[in-house]
């Protein structure tokens, strides 16, 4: 038992997160919190040892799967019967009649859930235990206590935990026992909007009675806005109905006399007075609080806090001014949270300053966006790129009073070099640039073999500048240049000129050069040497199937006839291709070199969907539509007045941009293969700090930024307790989805597509390949799992260079992420796919298996059924 003065934030495992926060609420002057006391979790572990038949449920219980529902249902009745049935032990009992008796024998107590996993910075678990109020007198708060230990196993608590990764043993429950307030009006303080996130924006919810008629949605509260210690919008609701105790203990629910139903629970003032006491709250706990408060008389009493965990981190500054962060994983198809090194490398790699947040990086373009020529350079480009990107910044630009704006001369304008000097069509600079990048990567992994220590780190910072000069080159940029005008040319002129649009898609059909298409159509060759023999399809089958993970199935394929030349075939594509995996800017994500099974579904996919062949046959057909669509465009262009010069014009841009669009792929590969050399690299010393017993596992040094492992590597030493807070840290980062735009303030800004050429119902998205094409939606979240036929429309939330050998199969891509220039984009072009991307929250609203239309010239998608 532990009085809340004597709980702080030490005493989590003992009282949970519940307890806790209420132990440090009452700490804090100025801040009213009823009195009570902590059943400790110490009591709950006891209760539990003497009922040994849950040690055997708990193990059936770890092993059912999250949407096993029926399952986790029966198994956590069946736990919850026991705990309910359990004897309080006699000392507990009499320490409870002790603190009862201090406090008010008659006096009625809320009887709350407290678990060690509940209320965290990192998740909420909020309203996953119960709560009783109005519990009077010691047998009824006893069995109330057990009714708050057995909620521990409720069907929505058991479920939240294995979707979230907590494991049921390591869970304990306390019990708070506080004594209830009677107020005129309760409700909830959320201390940063919780729709925005902005967090100089608090949002009050309040009602007449006890806060459960809004947490259970019995009725609407009054909602009020406040900023800056003014209320800046109050919606009054009608409030029909109240909760309110009932005499004999518990609540109930009763009507409000018809004119006090329209009437505002509080104040203006008292809005603002609250505000202020969450302000105090929060300063207190570091971050935006979710806080429960009642209203007695004038007196505020605040009966709970939490964390709010769904908001989205803002980057870490040491001033006051404004500032606006674009997201860079929006931009390099890499939504997905990040570990600390591949963090830290990409920094190394980048030339822009880029800030953290939520394991995700951002840059930050409010010194841009306060100049006129900056403005027009950023809005431009990403009018090109993003839209929603660009609708964002418009949006916070239009409001006038976030951005401070400045003379052109006074700031930053479009960076230097975007307008690169012009460069001759000749094929040879192409073929240039990629022999001296593979000899520059062949180079390196001649070299770093040898290394290692305090020598390996010198040697990667030494060719992380290798890499910047060959990624950032002038020569290299001229070229990507070239070929993204000559699109842009061709798009522009040909409809002006004939009605044609997106004329660009067409003529980029299998343009030489381009490396990522070209992995695409190589896995059909590999599936071409395995076709042949039924024993190794049949084999790679149960590799599947089985869940096999690693390379040794590769060994195993020699027994079987035609595995030796199947394994062969499968080598060659990584010795080739094996450096990339779904999420390849990040040093840290598994390769398809370390998990060659990650490929097996798509090869046997290959095999079924197409006939041997299919991949030269592939690239020459785009080759002949290309040119058959050339020559029509140039035929058409010459019935036009001024004819022959307009189809001379033309005729130079397609040779430009089939000369130049390969390259555009090219770049990002080299980058990856260096990535994959240093990477492996890493892990042999991270293999030696292992055996050393400096770390605990190989994957520790992924928690860790480069500079930080340079040290450990240096002295030996190493911080575990960071280790394992950036491992937690992580994990809650996943659970987070990254905003396009986000402000210092914490506010999210969501753009829109400002059209109306769209049918209604469509889905609205960037037109990123021409075409209509109508099939068989498949949502698919991970390239392993795809279960793919030819014509079936690939939805998804971002797909990069790892998702192509996919795009061989498919008609059509559908995604929630992308951009014109951005590697789907790029590839569906080239592969002749219509395409859609940035289409909000796609893999929700379209169903897998749904039949739908994608509208790839225009811009939007239709479901069909």
């Amino acid at each position: 038992m532990l009085g809340f003065e004597e709980i702080d934030s030490t005493n989590i495992a003992d009282v949970g997160g519940k307890g806790v926060h209420l132990g440090e609420l009452s700490r804090i002057n100025g801040i009213r919190v009823p009195d009570g006391f902590c059943v400790t979790t110490d009591a709950f572990r006891r209760v539990v040892a003497e009922a040994p038949s849950i040690d055997a449920q708990l193990d059936l219980l770890s092993r059912v799967k999250p949407d096993d529902h029926a399952a986790i249902r029966t198994l956590s009745a069946d736990i919850r019967r026991v705990v309910e049935g359990v004897a309080v032990p006699d000392d507990l009992v009499a320490a409870i009649s002790e603190s009862l008796a201090r406090l008010g024998e008659q006096a009625s107590y809320a009887v709350r859930s407290s678990a060690t996993a509940e209320d965290l910075p990192t998740a909420s678990f909020a309203g996953q235990q119960d709560s009783y109020l109005n519990i009077v007198g010691l047998p009824a708060i006893l069995r109330h206590v057990r009714r708050c230990w057995a909620s521990l196993f409720t069907e929505r608590a058991v479920t939240y935990r294995r979707r979230n990764g907590f494991d049921h043993r390591k869970v304990r429950m306390a019990v708070v026992v506080q004594q209830m307030v009677f107020p005129d009006a309760a409700g909830i303080l959320f201390t940063a909007d919780p729709v925005t996130s902005n967090r100089k924006i608090a949002t009050v919810e309040a009602g007449w009675g006890l806060g459960e008629a809004l947490v259970s949605g019995l009725v609407a509260g009054d909602v009020y806005t406040v900023r800056d210690d003014q209320v800046v919008t109050a919606a009054v609701a009608t409030k029909p109905r109240f909760v309110q105790a009932s005499p004999g203990g518990g609540t109930q629910d009763a009507p409000i006399e018809p004119q006090r139903q329209t009437q505002p629970a509080l104040t203006d003032a008292q809005v603002v007075r609250l505000v202020q006491l969450g302000r105090r709250i929060e300063a207190h706990f570091g971050r935006p609080q979710d806080i429960e408060w009642c209203l007695v008389g004038d007196d505020f009493h605040i009966v709970q806090s939490r964390p709010i965990t769904t908001l989205f981190p803002i980057p870490r500054t040491d001033d006051q001014e404004n500032h606006v962060y674009v997201s860079v994983g929006h931009q390099q198809m890499m939504t997905d949270a990040m570990k600390p090194l591949g963090l830290s490398l990409w920094q190394l790699t980048t030339p822009r300053p880029m800030h953290e947040a939520g394991g995700r990086l951002f840059v930050d373009v409010a010194p841009v966006l306060a100049t006129p020529a900056g403005r027009a350079y950023l809005l431009g480009t990403l009018g090109k790129s993003d839209p929603l990107i660009r609708d964002a910044l418009q949006t916070l630009l239009d409001r006038g009073d976030f951005i401070r704006s400045l003379p052109d001369e006074d700031s930053i304008a479009a960076p230097a070099g975007d307008s690169p000097a012009p460069i001759e069509t000749d094929p040879a600079v192409v073929t240039q640039l990629i022999r001296h990048s593979q000899a520059s990567v062949a180079t390196l992994r001649s070299e770093i073999r040898a290394l290692s220590g305090p020598a390996l780190f010198d040697f990667i910072l030494a060719d992380l500048a290798e890499l910047k000069r060959i990624l950032f080159s002038p020569r290299s940029h001229q070229v990507i240049m070239a070929g993204m005008e000559a699109a842009w040319w061709l798009n522009d002129h040909l409809e002006a000129w004939l009605g044609e649009k997106n004329a660009a898609d067409a003529l980029t059909l299998s343009v030489p050069h381009n490396v990522t298409s070209e992995m695409g159509l190589a896995l059909l060759d590999v599936a071409d040497t395995i076709r042949p023999h039924a024993d190794v399809v049949a084999f790679l089958q149960r590799v599947v199937d089985e869940g096999r993970e690693g390379d040794g199935f590769l060994n195993e394929l020699a027994g079987l006839t035609g595995g030796r030349e199947a394994r062969d075939a499968i080598r060659g594509y990584l010795d080739e291709y094996g450096m990339r995996c779904a999420g390849e800017i990040d040093i840290t994500r598994t390769r398809w070199s370390e998990q060659p099974t990650t490929l097996v579904p798509t090869i046997l996919g290959n095999i079924k969907n197409f006939e041997p062949g299919a991949g030269k046959r592939h690239f020459e057909q785009g080759r002949l539509e290309s040119r058959r669509k050339e020559q029509e465009l140039l035929t058409r262009l010459r019935a036009l007045p001024q004819g022959e010069q307009k189809a001379e014009e033309t005729k130079r841009m397609i040779d430009r941009v089939r000369t130049f669009a390969g390259y555009r792929e090219y770049p990002k590969y080299g980058m990856v293969s260096r990535y994959f050399a240093y990477k492996q690299a890493l892990l042999r010393e991270a293999d030696r700090l292992v055996r050393s017993g400096i770390l605990r596992e190989k994957e520790d040094i992924f928690f860790l930024r480069f500079e930080e492992l340079q040290e450990v590597v240096r002295t030996n030493e190493v911080d575990a307790e960071l280790i394992l807070e950036r491992r937690e840290a992580f994990r809650s980062y996943e659970a987070l989805t990254p905003p396009r735009v986000l402000t210092s303030d914490g506010e999210t800004i969501s753009g829109r597509y400002r059209r109306d050429d769209a049918p209604p119902g469509a889905l609205a998205g960037l037109p990123v390949s021409a075409g209509t094409v109508e099939g068989r939606a498949r949502v698919v979240m991970d390239m392993a799992q795809a279960d793919l036929e030819t014509g079936d429309i690939l939805v998804t939330a971002y797909t990069d260079p790892s998702w192509t050998p996919l795009f061989v199969t498919v008609a059509g891509l559908v995604t929630e992420v992308g951009g014109l220039m951005t590697h789907g984009a790029v590839i569906a072009r080239e592969y002749g796919l219509p395409a859609v991307v940035g289409v909000e929250q796609a893999t929700r609203l379209i169903r897998d298996g749904q039949r739908i239309r994608v509208h790839g010239t225009d811009g939007y998608v239709q479901i069909l059924d």
